[in-house]
């Protein structure tokens, strides 16, 4: 939700909002990653799980946003960020390993937004929920020109987490000394040379 949208700010001659919107069914996500958005519970139980710490539901919005906004060399006068809540589906849905009965909780949403001059520059927009009926994950600028691009299906985490570690090896290694951020770095892409044939 940062790098992505920080690269697709290149052909921009001016930018002016960005909203990141990241929605995926949970029911094909590990159970851990189930758990920890409240996917299963009471509408009750999630709020208190929410507030005593128990569960998270999703984690680095607002470095999301302070990365984007420190490439594009935006001062953000404030980062807003709404505490994760409850989605409730008027229909029974489930995993392989949890059941969400209509009314109960199929997972979280959360909010988030870079704040300049009173004026909203970044959004962030996350749905994690099981029986979601779409994944994607999309970036909307507006700007000059703007730019609106969709994936779908959103990327896999799982998948993508280890893949982009992985083939951010050869730039960190060739990296100057001292802490980086993604837009410090070559671009990502894969590097299948440096890791031996693709084997199926």
């Amino acid at each position: 939700m940062d790098t992505l949208p920080t690269f697709l700010t290149g052909p921009c001659e001016q930018v002016e909002t960005i909203y990141v919107t990241r929605q995926m069914n949970a029911a094909t996500r590990r159970v851990p990653f189930q758990k920890k958005i409240g996917a299963g519970l009471t509408v009750k139980e999630f709020k208190d799980s929410i507030s005593s710490g128990k569960i998270t539901g999703h984690v680095g919005l607002e470095q999301s946003i302070q990365m984007i906004a420190d490439t594009l060399g935006w001062k953000l006068d404030e980062i807003k960020v709404d505490k994760p809540e409850p989605v409730v589906l008027d229909k029974d849905a489930a995993s392989e390993a949890i059941k969400v009965p209509k009314g109960n909780n199929a997972g979280s949403k959360q909010m988030a937004y870079g704040v300049v001059g009173g004026k909203t520059r970044i959004t962030m927009d996350f749905k994690a929920y099981i029986g979601a009926p779409e994944e994607f994950d999309s970036v909307d600028i507006e700007g000059v020109p703007p730019i609106h691009k969709k994936i779908s299906p959103c990327v896999h985490g799982d998948h993508g987490t280890i893949a982009m570690t992985t083939n951010m090896i050869p730039h960190v290694i060739n990296a100057e000394p001292g802490l980086k951020t993604m837009a410090d770095l070559p671009i990502p892409h894969a590097t299948p040379a440096h890791f031996g044939k693709y084997v199926k």
